[in-house]
């Protein structure tokens, strides 16, 4: 009997196989390019910046369907994370180009789950992926709303058929 930890599957991440960019495939899309601010002084992309272009991809996913974020607040409701889990598969350097993949993976309740990867352009390099949970809350409260707005509901169901197909 040997002692250790027991084995967690990992995604490829050189040379991915058709079928793992496949997987990616419904995701919105969102490019990125390694600018010096994003990098430590070595030229490797620091860990927040890649947190910084997930929850840009997740905002312009959810503006390609209609929800904007101001209008969010103006209804009174904020979608703040409350999880967040992300797997560094290979580092991202000064100048080189990437894409965010996202999607929204699930909704229960007025929990929004949201999947991530950041990939090469051409699809040939895992470089992270990543988990969110969102809650949505009320903004003058500071309460856990009890259920979406109905136009926020219908929004991420629109979501949901759009990249999830």
């Amino acid at each position: 009997m040997s002692e250790g930890k027991p084995s967690q599957p990992t995604l490829p991440i050189n040379a991915l196989d058709r079928s793992s960019q496949r997987e990616f495939e419904n995701w919105f899309a969102y490019p990125v390019r390694v600018q010096p601010h994003h990098t430590d002084y070595g030229g490797v992309v620091w860990h927040g910046s890649y947190i910084a272009w997930m929850e840009e991809a997740r905002n312009e996913c959810l503006r390609s369907i209609g929800i904007n974020y101001g209008d969010l607040a103006a209804m009174g409701c904020d979608l703040p994370v409350v999880e967040l889990s992300v797997r560094y598969h290979l580092p991202l350097q000064l100048g080189m180009a990437a894409v965010v993949k996202t999607r929204m993976a699930d909704v229960t309740g007025v929990r929004i789950n949201w999947d991530y990867a950041i990939a090469s352009s051409d699809g040939e390099q895992l470089y992270v992926t990543a988990k969110a949970t969102l809650v949505a809350l009320d903004r003058e409260r500071g309460n856990i709303m009890r259920q979406l707005p109905p136009s926020v509901k219908d929004a991420l169901a629109r979501v949901s058929t759009l990249h999830n197909n």
